[in-house]
């Protein structure tokens, strides 16, 4: 077998002939473009502006629960005069919680506010002039955008995981049953301590806070979306706590035949069964009876008890609201001022 070489301290290539005698020439391995490199360049510099920017306002959590140490998670302050934001399963139910920040010092804290419809409560932590995080706008968010978590996963603090927003929209279920609606799915790593931990576009903007609901989820990450947290931080910091509208009723779906859909010219095949109306609530008062079926909601199609949940959190608190039942094969439209829980 022959073989031909180049000067060993300039190789740049190995020519060899095999038996039958075909060339096979190895060259090493070809350098990026200059074009991707300045493309990862671009998007290290990113990553490291946003975590220099942020990462001071993540905090790390821990507390007692019934007088035996809780678990830990995280959070990040949003006013330099020390308001915070987390998740209600990380603050929720404890004693006290004690606050670390980047810089290492132990803080007080205090939960001003707490709401599980939306695995989010709000915070206050004894001390001032901190660094705070600038909330962004999560309508603006688009799939394949890019997304950084920062946290304290497993106590290991200002820990950085990147990631794409995987889809948006998606809807899940609270701890108290209730739909959280426009949920952001991203590929950022999620671990154990990140609860509560924001999640910031490259423009170092909270877009999002990440929830624990999906306590198994491997290789995904959820997030409430920023315009969620800065509705829910208004209505703690006005009121304590989340104010919703409540009909008083115990419902489930129900099909509606098709005869009476042509009938009353419904537009919707499905209706919201009225089982249970609560004594002395909204639905009391406004006449609405069980085995009534409610097909719209101040003008607004319903065809699930979550369809009703979510308008009312839409709809305005100080206004009377227009109930459609269906009752007797009649269409009838009673007035309801929703109370607030």
């Amino acid at each position: 077998m022959a073989t031909a070489r180049t000067d060993l301290n300039s190789l740049n290539w190995i020519n060899t002939t095999d038996e039958a005698g075909q060339g096979n020439q190895s060259r090493p391995p070809a350098r990026p473009a200059a074009d991707d490199v300045e493309l990862l360049d671009a998007y290290s510099r990113a990553v490291v502006n946003v975590v220099q920017t942020v990462s001071p306002a993540v905090v790390s959590l821990s507390g007692q629960r019934n007088e035996h140490r809780g678990g830990s998670g995280s959070g990040f302050v949003i006013t330099p005069g020390g308001y915070a934001v987390s998740n209600s399963d990380v603050v929720g139910g404890r004693d006290r919680l004690t606050g670390e920040t980047a810089e290492g010092d132990h803080v007080d804290v205090e939960v001003v506010g707490d709401d599980p419809a939306t695995d989010l409560a709000v915070l206050r932590l004894a001390s001032r002039d901190l660094p705070y995080a600038e909330m962004g706008d999560s309508a603006s968010l688009r799939v394949g955008q890019l997304i950084i978590a920062m946290g304290n996963p497993l106590g290991l603090h200002s820990t950085v995981s990147t990631g794409l927003v995987s889809a948006l929209g998606r809807s899940m279920r609270g701890r108290d049953g209730r739909l959280i609606e426009n949920i952001i799915q991203h590929s950022a790593s999620i671990n154990p301590g990140n609860s509560g931990v924001p999640l910031v576009d490259s423009r170092g903007r909270v877009v999002g806070v990440n929830t624990a609901i999906i306590d198994m989820a491997q290789g995904l990450g959820f997030a409430v979306p920023s315009h969620t947290v800065q509705w829910v931080i208004s209505e703690i910091l006005a009121h304590r706590r989340v104010r919703r509208r409540h009909l008083g009723i115990v419902a489930g779906t129900v099909d509606v035949p098709r005869a009476l859909v042509r009938e009353l010219d419904l537009l919707t095949n499905h209706a919201v069964e009225v089982k249970e109306v609560v004594t002395g609530s909204p639905a009391t008062a406004a006449g609405i009876q069980p085995g009534d079926w409610i097909v719209a909601l101040h003008g607004r199609i319903v065809a699930s008890a979550d369809d009703i949940h979510r308008l009312l959190s839409q709809l305005p608190l100080d206004r009377p609201l227009t109930v459609t039942i269906v009752r007797d094969h009649r269409l009838l439209d009673l007035e309801v001022i929703a109370s607030t829980v």
